[in-house]
């Protein structure tokens, strides 16, 4: 076998960075009909398997649109990644280069720092990217996507005290929003029963201040989308919330009572839609656990009542 059909026989091949730059240059002129272009008869735009484009939602009201094309290198027909087309509401297009698990980390690297730019100026894009893609190309890619690293291994041992950081947002009884770090006892708080989702309110007997430790932290990012299939497009309405806390702190799910460490990516919690004024469930989107740095940690007791309402995430008193 020559060196040449030896290079064509791995499939799929890294991208390198040369590749991955010209890559951002490549453009389809009509997302609508071209499902197939070839570019410098080299490399292959293929629509990937033949998907509608997403139209996709968020609180703001503004409608994105996300088109995936296989990105493949014509010898040998060798996939080489994803082309990602995000097109914003003004007909801006942005455009991010998905390699696949055998690039160079120096390639993946380039793609998360393009990813990030494109974040900065358009607000929620890599979360609504990464509903795209995980939904699209399973767990497993998702988490190289947005982690790269074990960051389960990072937190280590530390603090364990059942707490949530200070900057959480307590809902209040008059429908005000206070850090928790500056609730006071006798504040009065909103508690919801989990199993009729009736709210009452409560007082705070008191603030538990830990002191500052580097506590281990548990973010979720839990997502509630609403998606509608049309004959041309799929159009999907995203609404996100995030949550941080000690892997131990307890919460509520569809499944049952849990600590917050052991909730896995794809089950369901309890939330606030403040579009509908009601509880709805919200499905677990990522799970991150990273050391949180050196910070004090914080807990309410209250007289009555079973959860409080953080960052608009039903969580359990401790």
């Amino acid at each position: 076998m020559t060196a040449k059909a030896q290079t064509a026989a791995v499939n799929p091949r890294p991208l390198t960075m040369d590749e991955y730059k010209k890559a951002k240059a490549f453009a389809i002129n009509n997302l609508d009909k071209d499902t197939y272009v070839k570019i410098e008869n080299t490399y292959i735009l293929d629509r990937y398997e033949m998907r509608k484009p997403y139209f996709i939602t968020g609180d703001d009201g503004l409608k994105k649109r996300i088109d995936l094309y296989k990105l493949m290198a014509k010898e040998g027909m060798q996939e080489l990644g994803l082309m990602i087309f995000y097109t914003n509401e003004k007909g801006k297009q942005y455009k991010a280069v998905l390699p696949n698990f055998t690039a160079d980390g120096k390639v993946w690297e380039q793609y998360f720092e393009d990813i990030h730019a494109i974040d900065k100026e358009e607000k929620n894009y890599v979360l609504k990217l990464s509903y795209i893609l995980s939904k699209e190309l399973g767990f497993q890619q998702y988490k190289v996507i947005n982690q790269g690293k074990d960051l389960k291994a990072e937190s280590a041992t530390y603090g364990n005290d059942i707490c949530f950081p200070g900057d959480q947002v307590v809902a209040m009884a008059n429908g005000s929003r206070k850090l928790l770090r500056d609730i006071l006892p006798g504040d009065e708080v909103v508690t919801v029963n989990p199993e009729t989702k009736l709210e009452t309110v409560t007082k705070v007997r008191e603030l538990v201040a830990h002191e500052a430790k580097n506590y281990a932290i548990t973010q979720l990012v839990v997502i509630a989308a609403e998606e509608k299939a049309g004959k041309k497009e799929t159009t999907i309405h995203l609404k996100d919330k995030v949550l941080e806390a000690t892997p131990n702190h307890p919460m509520k799910t569809r499944a049952g009572d849990k600590k917050i460490g052991e909730i896995a990516e794809g089950e369901e919690i309890l939330c606030f839609n403040k579009e509908t004024n009601s509880y709805e469930p919200y499905t677990v989107l990522r799970k991150k656990e990273f050391a949180g740095g050196v910070q004090k940690v914080y807990n309410m007791v209250a007289d009555q009542g079973t959860t409080f309402l953080m960052n608009d995430v039903v969580v359990k008193q401790k």
